[in-house]
């Protein structure tokens, strides 16, 4: 039976309540925004290695300066105040407070976040943090990076450091952000830093990321107070097959394996996928997975965060051909290891600027499973948003409709999600800025609020306006 609530949902001509106490809010990252990359004792990252890199990065762009919001906290500060956020979504720089990625913390490193948490919680801003959201620092991938174990064990001294300092301010701890981008797009098709094309460095990278961040839940949890929350954010693929033929559907279950199931099988189930070990048997023993790893790695945690911007879809292949662009930027080399069988497609209809179809429904139909496959587990959604060509126009005004109607169906979508039992607690907006947007560099735009680059001036788009007042009435209005 249809409900009165769900035939309301399914209609775009009707506004949508959300639950009491759902967080609204928006979200960034570090390298992303911050500028600021020599001072007070930071050191290079991969990030700054590989963005410094020519050819690399579009235009030769770089974070040096970024929307310089290490300069400028304050003010964007008061920009969330005046939009009206519950809680902002932030990274820490590792090599910002601990410049080596050993030994103790840079204290003026640490002070730029107390700083900033303090401002929030001054603004009733509730502070989410983020200890990693890509910026490994140079000298521990110069020891190797992920795919060495040494990094995991240093990534949950780095997490205790944090938490030692700011575990008296922020209450809810993120580990990793998007693992999969770190291993795969940066060991595998090198796409991101540190542009390694090894496919077994790739699924070496995924475990010890998986045991860094069971390590860092543990180090967490030792430090914080009782009451604080611990994640992980995971940018779990919606996977389509191309038709219902067998070989599509085995493609589906394949890239499932390493994008998705890669992740959650260890952290949320204490083991990794058959299929996946099996698929990747040509390449790696998993020897590299020791005894004890698993349940260093299965720690419980208080909610999912959950990125969606597209879904994927894939189709079996002879494999005979160049590996297929799956949206996740143009390189010989594939992400995919042992996927060489698999073909990726666009989706039909509307795409945004990076090239992505627009597809609410993949975001209804990933918060679904989500909660069939983990019934207990709450869901945050830390990332949700689309780049377009957005400019000033003579006035100083940012006009986005296309922002607009992209966050409203995908609202509508988490709405009819929760409404059909799915346990989402909070929704974050990316960006808040534009912002360095990786090896695209500053050519893509997905921020609430418009930066002038040359000026660093702050304009909110109307889509911020928009999006500020269901912060405020938690209220989705009709279309």
């Amino acid at each position: 039976m249809v409900t009165a609530a769900q035939q309301t949902a399914s209609s775009p001509d009707a506004a949508r309540t959300f639950p009491k106490g759902f967080l609204w809010g928006s979200a960034t990252a570090s390298y992303q925004i911050e500028g600021a990359a020599a001072e007070d004792g930071r050191t290079p990252s991969i990030w700054d290695t590989y963005a410094r890199t020519p050819g690399r990065v579009r235009n030769g762009d770089t974070g040096d300066i970024a929307t310089d919001h290490y300069h400028r906290w304050r003010e964007d500060v008061a920009l969330m105040a005046e939009l009206g956020l519950g809680a902002y979504r932030f990274s820490l720089a590792w090599p910002r407070i601990q410049p080596t990625g050993r030994g103790p913390a840079v204290q003026k490193g640490l002070d730029f976040y107390r700083r900033l948490t303090d401002e929030l919680l001054e603004k009733g801003i509730q502070p989410v943090a983020t200890l990693y959201h890509w910026d490994l620092p140079q000298e521990l991938e110069d020891a190797g990076g992920w795919p060495e174990r040494a990094t995991a064990e240093r990534f949950a001294e780095y997490a205790a450091l944090a938490a030692d300092a700011l575990g008296d301010r922020v209450k809810t701890w993120t580990t990793l952000n998007e693992p999969w981008c770190s291993a795969f797009l940066g060991y595998g098709s090198g796409v991101h830093a540190p542009g390694r094309t090894d496919p077994v460095a790739a699924l070496r990278a995924a475990h010890h990321l998986n045991l860094g961040h069971g390590l860092a839940v543990q180090a967490l949890r030792d430090r914080l107070p009782a009451a604080a929350q611990c994640s992980v954010t995971l940018n779990i693929h919606h996977v389509r097959p191309l038709t219902d033929s067998e070989g599509d559907r085995d493609a589906v279950r394949r890239i499932d394996a390493l994008a998705n199931r890669v992740f959650t099988g260890p952290m949320l189930q204490g083991a990794y996928p058959e299929d996946l070990l099996k698929d990747t048997a040509g390449l790696t023993d998993w020897s590299f997975v020791k005894d004890g790893d698993l349940e260093q790695i299965n720690q419980p945690l208080d909610f999912l965060g959950v990125n969606y911007y597209t879904p994927t879809v894939v189709s079996e292949t002879d494999g005979s051909g160049a590996h297929t662009s799956d949206g996740h930027g143009n390189s010989p080399h594939s992400p995919w290891p042992a996927a060489d069988k698999v073909a990726f497609h666009q989706p039909p209809g509307e795409r945004t600027a990076m090239g992505w179809a627009v597809d609410a429904t993949g975001l209804y139909d990933l918060l679904r499973r989500l909660s069939h496959d983990f019934p207990k587990l709450p869901l945050v959604i830390t990332e949700n948003g689309a780049a377009f060509d957005d400019y000033a126009d003579p006035d100083g005004n940012v006009n986005d409709p296309a922002r607009i109607a992209y966050v409203r169906d995908h609202l509508a979508a988490v709405h009819r999600a929760i409404l059909d039992g799915s346990d989402v607690r909070g929704y974050f907006l990316w960006s808040l800025l534009d912002n360095f947007e990786w090896a695209h560099g500053y050519s893509k735009r997905f921020g609430a609020v418009y930066v002038d680059y040359p000026t660093g001036r702050r304009i909110p788009k109307a889509s911020a306006h928009w999006y500020a007042e269901i912060a405020r009435t938690g209220v989705l209005p009709a279309a």
